[in-house]
């Protein structure tokens, strides 16, 4: 009797798997994600997941009757958690008053985490009002009829330093970000992004071509992972940041770090060999490997593989490249 109850125990739990294997696959059309338009002060709609954000389930291994019910259980937990899709959440707890000789304005701090489980790679920005009205307005000329319904926070000619206002616009301003992010499109454009991080990668290379290699990688570092989610489709938008990194290492002396970041740029960059960080990176990869004792004569081949498919054309150093880069 015990048997026979373990048994059906299984086969239950084997048909539910099977459910969320198959509900899984299914995900808006991108028409229907675009449909959500409302006023920034409105509660923004959970979004689906999509179908390029999540995992085929497909492609797992499927549950099969020689699973013990452990094994099930572990399928249905990775199972949940393949389909379960990224998504940021943005929160502004507080704010500031900065007075700057003739000039005074308000600061708001933004907090973006990962949601569905606990985050300690949160990433803090701060913003000022002039901000989020640039990226409106940029915003317009792109993706005007997406922006139809949005209510911007207009400027008032007093009392933009009250505690009212102030707390009105931080709830606004919270909402707006929601609800750009719950636009595909949106989130993956390039203001968008720039938005969330211009300013810090801006500081950062201004450090960097300025010798300030500790407060420069320290700011990439921050940066870094937000970067990495935002971009998810496009894998290699953050490998110029990781290259600086790599020179931010390699000039404080860390070569081991230097080679580990240079190893995550280059995996990027596997079946982009024709982009511009692809054969300076190589040759730091070289002489990185070269003193750490690592094998670089795999590194070496593709080097020359690569200079036997391109016209010999003067190509910048890894460290040339990246002081250039968020040149104003």
């Amino acid at each position: 009797m015990e048997q026979d109850s373990h048994c059906t125990a299984e086969r239950e739990l084997l048909e539910a798997v099977s459910r969320i294997a198959t509900s899984s696959t299914t995900s808006p059309s991108d028409e229907e994600e675009n449909e959500p338009k409302a006023e920034i002060s409105c509660q923004v709609r959970k979004e689906n997941p999509e179908k390029d954000d999540t995992q085929d389930s497909s492609a797992t291994l499927s549950p099969n009757s020689s699973m013990t019910t452990k094994e099930l259980q572990e399928y249905w937990r990775n199972e949940k958690r393949q389909c379960k899709q990224i998504k940021l959440l943005f929160e502004i707890p507080s704010t500031r008053i900065v007075e700057h000789h003739l000039s005074k304005y308000v600061m708001y701090k933004i907090i973006i985490l990962q949601t569905g489980s606990f985050d300690s790679n949160k990433s803090i920005i701060e913003r000022r009002y002039s901000d989020f009205e640039k990226l409106h307005r940029n915003l317009l000329e792109e993706f005007s009829e997406e922006l139809e319904d949005v209510t911007f926070p207009k400027k008032t000619l007093t009392g933009n330093f009250t505690e009212e206002i102030i707390n009105e616009r931080k709830l606004a301003f919270k909402d707006y970000l929601r609800l750009l992010y719950s636009m595909k499109y949106i989130r993956r454009s390039k203001k968008f992004i720039d938005f969330l991080t211009r300013p810090e990668l801006q500081e950062a290379y201004g450090c960097l071509r300025g010798g300030q290699y500790t407060k420069a990688l320290e700011i990439l570092l921050e940066v870094i992972g937000l970067q990495e989610r935002l971009t998810r489709g496009n894998p290699v938008a953050i490998v110029p940041t990781l290259c600086a990194i790599v020179v931010c290492h390699k000039d404080l002396e860390n070569p081991a770090s230097a080679f580990e970041y240079g190893e995550k740029a280059l995996s990027r960059l596997c079946v982009h060999t024709s982009h511009r960080y692809y054969m300076p990176l190589l040759e730091t990869m070289i002489a990185l490997a070269y003193e750490l004792g690592k094998d670089f004569l795999s590194l070496q081949e593709k080097l020359e593989e690569w200079k036997t498919k391109k016209d010999p054309i003067r190509v910048f150093t890894l460290k040339e490249l990246a002081v250039r880069e968020y040149v104003r």
